[in-house]
């Protein structure tokens, strides 16, 4: 007897097999690799290679949790298979959770670039973002204000094979910062995407707790906004050495993207892949 196989193959069997080809990237087990555990959604850095099939995370709060190897870990929110490491310890992921490629060579500099207001921004993005920014070749520029976008812009000259991505701070409706970058957007067309947090300062982009405290000071208008919360927060704050010394401290407790408010974090993604769009 036969029959007519309207539908096809079996679609029970068809889920079978593309399961079975989906096999996880094979992700070397080193101290320092971070890990999200599938089931618990525990986040944190291997401190303790198995031991009797146990691996130990511990996360940014120092809390320390262990897991068998064998159970579904993640890296940047993809499935993996952890294999031992098969030589020196490397780190394969990036600060931003991205797992990185096998190490090159020194690239040129690619023609796009990401432009930033100061020095704080650029330092945040170099500690988290740095090693994927180095495998793309793409540089990091400083503007020292958005006022002066539209000259760097005009230097630059910007186009499909040459973008510019921009991070502005507090860019909030109807600021001035939201009025340049409508204009700039206008003029200059598909070669440039501006992109901005809501932050007076990048340095509210970290995630207080990360500080010890509840929430970020709201200083006076009539304050500088860094020197009043540094006033506020009873750290030293008359000179600019000072405001350097509480920067250098609130960055130093920035590890990963994890530590970031996703308002910050999730610009910067779209930034760079904005920039390295055709360079993969």
């Amino acid at each position: 007897m036969t029959y007519d196989d309207r539908y096809g193959r079996d679609a029970v069997a068809d889920f079978r097999d593309r399961r079975r080809a989906a096999k996880p990237p094979e992700v070397e087990l080193t101290k320092g690799l971070l890990l999200e555990h599938a089931l618990t959604e525990f986040f944190g850095e291997v401190v303790k290679l198995p031991e009797g099939g146990v691996i130990a995370l511990r996360d940014f709060d120092g809390f320390t949790r262990s897991f068998p190897v064998k159970d579904a870990f993640l890296v940047d929110g993809k499935r993996v298979t952890l294999v031992a490491a098969r030589g020196p310890q490397t780190r394969l992921v990036s600060a931003s959770g991205s797992i990185l490629g096998e190490r090159k060579r020194a690239q040129v500099a690619r023609a796009s670039r990401i432009f930033v207001e100061g020095k704080h921004d650029a330092e945040l993005i170099e500690k988290v973002w740095g090693d994927d920014l180095r495998e793309a070749a793409i540089v990091v520029e400083l503007l020292d204000g958005v006022d002066h976008l539209e000259t760097v812009l005009e230097e630059f000259a910007p186009g499909p094979e040459r973008r510019a991505g921009i991070l502005v701070d507090h860019l909030v409706e109807r600021s001035k910062e939201s009025r340049i970058a409508e204009q700039i957007e206008r003029r200059f067309g598909e070669g440039v995407l501006i992109l901005g947090h809501p932050f007076v300062d990048v340095w509210q982009a970290v995630k207080p707790a990360r500080l010890g405290i509840e929430r970020w000071p709201v200083p006076p208008r009539s304050v500088e906004w860094k020197r009043g919360v540094c006033q506020a927060l009873g750290w030293p704050h008359e000179e600019q050495a000072d405001i350097a010394e509480a920067w250098q401290r609130i960055l130093s407790r920035v590890t990963t993207y994890r530590d970031l408010e996703p308002a910050l974090s999730g610009q910067v993604e779209h930034l760079i892949d904005f920039v390295t769009v055709g360079h993969h």
